[in-house]
C-alpha cells in the first residue's frame, strides 16, 4: 500500500496561509506523520488537494512537495495506517446517536456522520455501526414526528364503496387533523369505520387504512392536510362542504385562500358544540382524550363566564 505525502515548510509571517493550509489538511482527513509531513492513501479524493496546496505554498514563498510514500515493512505500514483510525471519532458519534434527538439534531448528526465517513479511507466496524445507529435514530425520530411530511404522491379519485367496513389507523396523541379526519371518515366515507390509534407507522395493522402519518395512504399532499386530502380523494369537496361548514361554524378551521389552518385550541369548543362528531368517533378515541377535551371545554367556558 502506498501513500501521497505533502512535505511542507510554511513562511513564518504568512499567518493567513498557515490557518488555511491547516484547515484544509484537517478537512481532507490527512494523517500527520510528523511535523510538516501530511499523508493520504494513494488514490484518495484528497490527492488533488495536496497538489493544489503544494502550488499555493510555493507561490507564497514557502517550500512544499508531494512525494510518494511506500512503507518498507509491516510495522511501518501498520504505523501509517494507524494515522487513519477513526474508531474514537465513531465511538463519540455513537454516543450521540444513542440519545433522543429532534429532527434538527438528527440532521446535524447526519452531517457529522457524512463528514466522518468522507475522511474514513480505511473503513471498518466503526463506520458500519454508526450507519446502523443513524438509521435506527432516523426511524425513532420519524415515528415520533408530530406532523407527517408532505407526500410526493398525486391525488386521484377513489370510490367510497371500496372503503366500507374498514379499520382505519392513525397515530396516538390526539390532534385536530386526525380528529377531524376520523369524523369525516365515519360521517361521509365509511359509516361502519373502526379506528385504531397506533404508536407509530410500523404498528399499523396489516389490513388497516392509514391516515395522517408518514407513509399512510391518506396524509399531507401538496400543501393539503389529511382532512383536505380525504375530501379531494372521495369527491367530497362539494357535498362535504356540509362537513366543512359544520366544522367552520364550530370554530375548528380557518380557511385563508388555499388550505385549512388547524387550531388545537378550537378542539374543546368543537366537541362541546358538535356532540354528533363526538358520538361518531368516540368509540375509536381513548377515553382520556375525550375527557381531556371536555374538561378543556368546561374550563374555557368558566373563564369566559368569569370574564363577562
Amino acid at each position: 500500500m502506498t501513500f501521497d505525502a505533502l512535505v511542507l515548510s510554511l513562511p513564518v509571517r504568512h499567518s493567513t496561509l498557515r490557518v488555511r493550509v491547516w484547515r484544509t489538511l484537517k478537512d481532507t482527513g490527512c494523517g500527520v506523520l510528523r511535523d510538516g509531513v501530511y499523508v493520504l492513501p494513494k488514490g484518495s479524493p484528497g490527492g488533488k488537494v495536496l497538489t493544489r496546496l503544494e502550488s499555493e505554498i510555493n507561490a507564497a514563498g514557502g517550500s512544499a512537495m508531494v512525494v510518494e510514500l511506500k512503507p518498507k515493512g509491516a510495522e511501518e505500514l501498520k504505523k501509517v495506517r494507524g494515522l487513519f483510525d477513526r474508531s474514537a471519532d465513531y465511538r463519540a458519534l455513537l454516543e450521540k446517536l444513542a440519545a433522543p434527538a429532534t429532527p434538527r439534531a438528527l440532521e446535524r448528526l447526519r452531517r457529522s456522520f457524512e463528514r466522518l465517513a468522507a475522511r474514513d479511507f480505511l473503513p471498518g466496524d466503526g463506520k458500519r455501526q454508526a450507519a446502523e445507529a443513524l438509521a435506527a435514530l432516523e426511524r425513532r425520530v420519524e415515528d415520533a414526528r408530530g406532523e407527517p411530511r408532505s407526500s410526493l404522491r398525486h391525488l386521484r379519485p377513489l370510490d367510497r364503496k371500496t372503503y366500507q367496513n374498514r379499520i382505519w389507523a392513525t397515530r396516538k396523541h390526539l390532534w385536530i387533523d386526525r380528529m377531524a379526519s376520523a369524523w369525516l371518515i365515519r360521517r361521509f366515507i365509511d359509516r361502519n369505520a373502526r379506528f385504531v390509534w397506533i404508536d407509530g407507522p410500523r404498528a399499523r395493522p396489516k389490513k388497516a387504512v392509514g391516515f395522517d402519518f408518514d407513509g399512510a395512504q391518506f396524509t399531507h399532499v401538496d400543501g393539503r392536510v389529511t382532512f383536505e386530502v380525504l375530501l379531494a380523494s372521495f369527491g367530497l369537496e362539494g357535498d362535504a362542504g356540509k362537513a366543512a361548514r359544520a366544522l367552520l361554524a364550530a370554530g375548528l378551521f380557518e380557511t385563508p385562500r388555499t388550505h385549512w389552518r388547524l387550531h388545537l385550541g378550537a378542539l374543546a369548543s368543537t366537541l362541546a358544540q358538535m356532540p354528533a362528531a363526538v358520538a361518531d368517533i368516540a368509540s375509536g378515541i381513548p377515553g382520556p382524550a375525550v375527557r381531556w377535551s371536555r374538561e378543556k371545554s368546561n374550563s374555557s367556558m368558566i373563564r369566559r363566564a368569569s370574564a363577562s
